[in-house]
């Protein structure tokens, strides 16, 4: 469906894990393309709610706080600190950002869990898990290795073959063995209680039935697991960081990551509601069917959002709203080589923002965008997408127009009426208006790529037809032709502005200010961006909007990946 047929909108993001900083391939999945989708709803004037925050437990947490001698929690609040500030320089638009190790996420999740138990949801079994004797602990799923049984890839995890999309029960790897230290492992005995997925099978299937929309890559993997059948799986686990099991037997256990991590949204949209002194108004978001509720993640994670939460929250006493949308995009390449986070082999946020500004990455991750298969990122494609579309297309025209009327008409849009339009006035127009309608109709589907498709041409029409009515020949000859022109043209960049705003959000503030519009872009800005800008305004001056990156520059950033390639 379309959020217009919904009172208002939220959107999650994946929660980024607080055991490292944010990278490229994580921006192009999951962050990005949803910050561009709010973006576009807030500029519609649509209700809309945006909510993340840190997932922050798990035995990675534990391992790295060893290594650098501090607490899990001194480690995850100051990873916190970072990926919010690297996400505040890109741009991204959180109404909150929240951490799941926070007392009211606890207080969330163990109320869910009690919620179930009391119902008699789970199950309780003792069961033989992996234990790893030089670790002396029981591994999760994550920290066990072995070979796939389905499809005999060597380098399958205890929960996931990354190869064939199967999921999978530590218990059925070939050949187990540690990630931590390649040793091998041993089973023993442990008591868990496990969520009967099989119970939830034909709802969900059900469910998904109601939404043939979805993109394929989800539709396909949660076939897939429908046909295998789903099945029992444990959702507390044997560790010492985490969100305590809710009940006296089950002391020194913490819940399953993907049972409480998903919930961080829901708890993220509590603590926002008590910020803002309506402590209840988180109801009115998750328990409200006028909302539209929409997950943006990776391919990876397709199975806890589309399957497994949306099964938690059909088990809960109370009703919740499930996903109306599950837009899971595939995976970003580097260089042509798989992105690598234990080698280093990443572009990181925080280092590319030490060095280029935030505008020209979203772009160039906006138009390459991995929705419907791996997409590759090079530093030579991101010179080229900022020079010759950024610069050349959108920034030189936005230049010339500005320059032209403060130099010949005092910075105030000239005089253009509708008796002098021609046809090249009037196609123009016409084909802008017909690519921002374009435009709005790819984003309503998730479609970033084709989007900034129609926005890319309606820059090309802006060009041409800058060239083709040629005030910069009229000047001379008819000064009232000239600038009829430039108040079209003006016309035209209003609309650019609209199109490119959710991508490049720093460069068309500023634009939307040296037009001289009065509304706020994200409040309202659509229905000013649609009404004609009258002759005689003054304009703001204009700066260059996108500089030109040297090949230098980048060359330092390509010889850095090729380094540690062994290139």
């Amino acid at each position: 469906m379309s959020s217009a047929n919904f009172k208002q909108t939220l959107v999650t993001s994946a929660l980024p894990y607080a055991n490292g900083e944010i990278h490229l391939g994580h921006l192009a999945g999951a962050y990005l393309p949803a910050d561009i989708y709010v973006r576009y709803l807030r500029l519609r004037g649509r209700e809309v709610l945006y909510i993340c925050g840190s997932d922050e437990y798990g035995v990675p947490i534990t391992l790295t706080a060893e290594k650098l001698g501090i607490s899990p929690k001194e480690l995850v609040d100051r990873n916190y600190a970072s990926i919010k500030k690297s996400f505040g320089g890109f741009g991204m638009s959180f109404d909150n950002f929240s951490q799941t190790s926070r007392e009211i996420h606890s207080e969330t999740a163990q109320a869910f869990f009690t919620d179930l138990h009391s119902q008699g949801v789970f199950k309780q079994k003792t069961t033989e898990q992996f234990y790893s004797s030089s670790q002396n602990r029981f591994l999760a799923d994550r920290y066990i290795e072995g070979t796939c049984p389905k499809c005999s890839s060597e380098e399958a995890r205890g929960d996931q073959c990354e190869k064939c999309g199967s999921t999978l029960d530590p218990t059925e790897l070939i050949n187990p063995r540690s990630v931590l230290d390649n040793s091998p492992l041993e089973l023993r005995e442990t008591t868990h209680w496990f969520l009967p997925l099989a119970d939830w099978q034909e709802k969900l299937e059900d469910f998904l039935g109601r939404h043939p929309e979805w993109k394929d890559n989800v539709l396909r993997y949660c076939n897939g697991w429908f046909a295998d059948g789903l099945r029992d799986r444990a959702m507390t686990r044997d560790l010492n960081w985490g969100v305590p099991v809710p009940l006296a037997d089950h002391d020194g256990k913490v819940m399953f990551v993907w049972f409480e991590a998903p919930i961080g949204y829901i708890s993220a949209t509590r603590e926002w509601a008590a910020q803002k002194g309506e402590p209840e108004a988180w109801k009115n978001w998750w328990q409200n069917p006028d909302t539209r509720l929409v997950h943006f993640i990776g391919k990876d994670n397709i199975f806890f959002h589309a399957l497994l939460f949306p099964a938690i929250l059909m088990a809960h006493s109370e009703d919740y709203i499930l996903p109306d949308n599950v837009p899971a995009n595939e995976f970003l390449n580097l260089e042509g080589q798989k992105l690598s986070t234990s080698r280093g082999f990443a572009v990181w946020l925080p280092e590319y923002l030490e060095k280029f500004s935030a505008d020209p990455l979203r772009y160039t991750l906006a138009r390459n965008s991995p929705e419907t298969r791996d997409m590759n990122f090079t530093w030579e494609g991101f010179l080229a997408r900022n020079n010759n579309e950024l610069g050349n297309n959108f920034g030189n025209l936005i230049n010339r127009v500005f320059t032209f009327i403060h130099k010949y008409f005092e910075g105030q849009v000239p005089e253009w009426s509708e008796e002098m339009m021609t046809d090249l006035d009037r196609d123009a127009l016409k084909e802008v208006a017909a690519d921002l309608e374009k435009w709005a109709g790819h984003l309503e589907k998730f479609e970033v790529k084709a989007a900034l498709e129609a926005c890319f041409h309606a820059g090309q029409v802006g060009n041409r037809y800058f060239d083709e009515s040629a005030p910069f020949k009229s000047r001379k000859t008819d000064l009232e032709r000239c600038g009829h022109s430039l108040g079209v043209i003006i016309q035209i960049l209003r609309q650019l502005c609209l199109m490119l705003s959710p991508v490049v959000p720093f460069g068309m503030e500023k634009l939307w200010g040296w037009l001289g519009m009065e509304s706020d872009l994200w409040a309202g800005g659509w229905e000013e961006g649609n009404q004609i800008i009258p002759s005689g305004r003054q304009l703001g001056k204009q700066e260059i909007l996108f500089p030109r990156f040297e090949q230098e520059a980048i060359q330092v950033e390509i010889d850095r990946l090729q380094e540690m390639l062994g290139e």
